[in-house]
């Protein structure tokens, strides 16, 4: 998870989690707490829909939700040296000159078996890395249920993601108080995607992840049932 770390001590979330800091140059330190509570939210959703998913915390944020394209490749460059088989990437970058570099490091990771789980498409605009052949691009859709996905075919034809932008629910407080939005669509993909490489190990690529899902009847059977 390339986020903004994650604040272990909340109840949202839970286990030992391990992870590193990113800085504005793209150079490793130890820090990975969360100090604006976007990267917790981010772990609890996923955490939700798989809960035995151990998760790689990489801070790429420190007081907002903003990062450089160099740190945003040094987490990418430090979730394939860990073996990771998933990443969700609650961001991305509208600069067309962005493109070939993440491409680069994305390809890598894809000729690995690692799965990346990005937004597409934001306020009108494409986002990269979602928008790159081989990664799970996200679109935000409202009245997705939270613990389902839906799969449809982009205008180009590409495989894209739709689901819900509501994290986790808090007590007490109101959806609309609550953090939400595309990060969360990310994160809801991710967790039930997380889900699927449970059941499904050998799966390598996005599309045969789809693939299995419409094959299982488009149903994943967690704890709590998610479904795509």
């Amino acid at each position: 998870m390339l986020d903004s770390g994650v604040n272990a001590d909340n109840p949202h979330v839970s286990g030992v989690f391990v992870g590193h800091g990113i800085g504005p140059t793209g150079r490793s330190r130890e820090d990975f707490v969360d100090r604006i509570g976007h990267g917790t939210a981010v772990a609890a959703a996923i955490q939700e829909k798989s809960p035995e998913a151990e998760i790689l915390v990489i801070k790429i944020f420190e007081d907002e939700l903003a990062t450089t394209l160099p740190s945003l490749v040094g987490g990418l460059e430090l979730s394939l040296e860990s073996d990771v088989r998933l990443v969700n990437l609650s961001l991305g970058s509208p600069r067309p000159e962005h493109e070939a570099v993440l491409g680069e490091v994305v390809g890598r990771s894809r000729d690995r078996g690692v799965l990346i789980v990005s937004p597409i498409e934001h306020r009108g605009r494409r986002w990269w890395p979602g928008a790159l052949p081989g990664v799970a691009g996200v679109l935000l859709d409202w009245t997705c249920p939270r613990q389902e996905i839906r799969l449809m075919a982009g205008p180009g034809g590409e495989l894209v993601f739709r689901a819900s932008g509501y994290p986790r629910p808090v007590p007490d407080v109101p959806p609309d108080r609550n953090l939400r939005g595309i990060s969360f669509a990310a994160a809801n993909v991710t967790g039930i995607l997380a889900r699927v490489l449970e059941l499904q190990p050998e799966i390598r690529t996005v599309e045969e992840a789809a693939s299995w899902m419409w094959a299982a009847s488009s149903s994943v059977p967690p704890a709590d049932g998610p479904r795509g």
